[in-house]
């Protein structure tokens, strides 16, 4: 009877355990024939997320640990410079973790845990090659600054709240202090510095001083013999550090990056190599060049379309002063923020009308508005967004000219194609979908997604029909044809091609802006801490996902909701892997971006 018993709990207990194991593997077999069938496991995670987490918390674990902290800042500075320590470290990381990847078993994963490989082995290589690269050209200005390592060591007995002797440490400071002011003697004999080496070396220098501040900060007042002593040469070597940063800038050679002209803009040109290495890395299988052709192809979509919306203007082929139009059709200072809302709730009602999205109640009911700062519109002269959406419209302080300006470049036919761009579904679509999805893929962020699915929505909401009158089919060319003024004016500057004043006239000259708002757009492209390829993610990624709808949707696979609810379940990554999960691609270990989205046509 005992074991009677015993054989039926085990019955109840492990016979729906292995229907289960059973369903679950044909289930996982099927998926590996046909498009994945989303299960609640693979919404959340996959195979290898938990090794993606690990690796993003064992890297910022070492960033963490490996910079300064200082009791003003109250929390650890990890925009200064690494040291050598710190760099070795995130090798060793780095290393460790392909190593770990190498011991899965890649052939037996999920399509969503190979995609997860994939990434994370890219991922890896990447930040391995921008340490390599941050080594080696730390390693080009060390000449000037040989008491480097001194500081790094007394940073590093703070780490440890190893007890020093303040009179020791005052005659360190004080001979750190005679090491700099040669090296700063030696320097100024220097004619010139490439300019890159010229910033890498101030940040050094900064990064130093903020160094030597947290181990200052650290004992100061609470050691009486490090109170006593090292105050004086701790200030005098404080203020020495801040003018050898500035003295290293300042025999920065621009001309050897950038070309020189008149508009006070100075950035750093790049060149065709790191170009080519950033675009590999976002996945993105096409050349500058390519891509400058592609922007010119799409130009081309722009101008006969502003010509036929120009005509029925009764302009005729003059679509400049239909635009001058249609920028003259502001709205009245302080009225900015209704006609947003109004615009925002048409863009909502014909999405929701066409059934494309899922829209959540909850993100539907949590977006919010602010207004942009005078400053800020400085270097952005139009709206933008996220959680909430940022209105760039003129304050009482601006003077007249600029007041005009911001009105005219931010126009209800403007902001026609633009408010859902960073409201639903576009970037707070994707703040709120991010956060309850995946979101270990924040490791993997890259502007061809976040900013390619909202650019893709104004490309698809025009060829919907959005714009009914060609006022409004203006307002959402103009905003096209900025896009495809952003890949080729941004890569032709850090080609080596043009100046800034040669980006702002083609802003001017080939796209209508007013001239402030496109001297603040290459401001803000080459000086507001955009990555290079930030301006050229905005298009590329939206027709990368046009040619995926293309694909999936109008072959019939998928609806459109179907098809954008999976897209903001994957949450952020390059687009050809979002791909990889839709169409159940076969990947191999070492899958190199391969995916030619666009045709060039004739």
């Amino acid at each position: 009877m005992r074991v009677n018993n015993l054989y039926q709990q085990f019955k109840t207990i492990i016979k729906p355990a292995l229907i289960f194991f059973i369903l679950f593997g044909l289930i996982k077999t099927t998926s590996a024939q046909t498009a994945p069938a989303k299960s609640p496991m693979y919404e959340q995670a996959s195979e290898v997320s938990g090794l993606v987490i690990q690796y993003g918390q064992d890297i910022d674990a070492i960033r963490s640990f490996y910079s300064p902290y200082t009791a003003i800042d109250g929390y650890n500075n990890q925009s200064v410079q690494t040291s050598p320590e710190e760099r070795k470290r995130l090798m060793d990381i780095g290393n460790d973790y392909l190593e770990k990847l190498k011991q899965l078993d890649f052939d037996s994963m999920s399509i969503y845990g190979k995609v997860d490989y994939t990434l994370l082995k890219k991922q890896i290589v990447y930040e391995l090659g921008a340490v390599k690269l941050d080594d080696d050209e730390y390693n080009k200005i060390t000449t000037y600054i040989p008491f480097a390592d001194e500081v790094y060591q007394l940073e590093k007995k703070r780490r440890r709240g190893i007890t020093v002797d303040g009179q020791e440490v005052a005659m360190e400071l004080h001979n750190i202090l005679k090491e700099l002011n040669t090296a700063k003697t030696s320097f100024v004999k220097l004619q010139s510095l490439d300019m890159p080496l010229a910033r890498k070396g101030k940040a050094s220098i900064l990064g130093l001083k903020s160094r030597l501040k947290s181990f200052y900060d650290f004992y100061i007042g609470y050691d009486p013999s490090f109170t006593w002593w090292t105050p004086k040469p701790y200030k005098l070597l404080d203020s020495a550090l801040n003018t050898y940063a500035d003295l290293v800038l300042s025999k920065g050679k621009i001309n050897t990056t950038q070309k020189p002209d008149s508009s006070g803009i100075k950035g750093v040109p790049i060149g065709h190599d790191e170009l080519m290495r950033q675009l590999k890395a976002e996945m993105i299988p096409y050349t500058p060049e390519e891509l400058i052709k592609l922007a010119n192809k799409e130009f081309a979509f722009c101008d006969a379309e502003m010509l036929k919306a120009s005509n029925e203007m009764g302009f005729g082929n003059d679509w400049h002063k239909a635009l001058e139009k249609v920028k003259n059709s502001y709205v009245p200072a302080g009225r900015q923020p209704e006609a947003i809302l109004k615009l925002y709730n048409d863009a909502l009602t014909f999405i929701k009308a066409r059934d494309l999205i899922t829209i959540p109640a909850l993100a539907e009911e949590t977006w919010g508005m602010t207004m942009m700062t005078p400053q800020q519109q400085l270097v952005n002269p139009f709206f933008l967004g996220g959680s909430e959406i940022i209105i760039s419209y003129p304050t009482n302080t601006m003077n007249e000219a600029d007041k005009l300006m911001s009105m005219r470049g931010n126009n209800p036919y403007f902001s026609r194609g633009t408010v859902q761009h960073e409201l639903l579904p576009g970037h707070n679509m994707q703040y709120f979908m991010n956060s309850r999805y995946k979101n270990y893929r924040g490791m993997f962020n890259t502007p061809f997604w976040i900013e390619g699915w909202s650019l893709y929505w104004e490309l698809l909401l025009y060829d919907q029909g959005f714009a009914k009158t060609p006022e409004e089919r203006i307002g959402m060319l103009f905003w096209r044809m900025h896009r495809c003024a952003r890949i080729i004016f941004s890569l032709n500057y850090h080609l080596g091609n043009w100046t800034p004043q040669q980006c702002i006239d083609f802003l001017v000259d080939r796209v209508g802006h007013e001239r402030a708002n496109a001297e603040g757009e290459v401001r803000r492209s080459f000086q507001g801490g955009y990555s290079p390829l930030y301006q050229v993610a905005y298009l590329t990624g939206g027709l990368q996902l046009m040619s995926l709808k293309r694909e999936l949707v109008d072959g019939g696979k998928m609806t459109y909701k179907q098809f954008h609810d999976a897209i903001m379940k994957e949450n952020a990554m390059p687009i050809e892997m979002v791909r990889a999960t839709l169409i159940n691609q076969p990947l191999t270990r070492d899958f190199t971006t391969q995916w030619k989205f666009y045709d060039f046509g004739k």
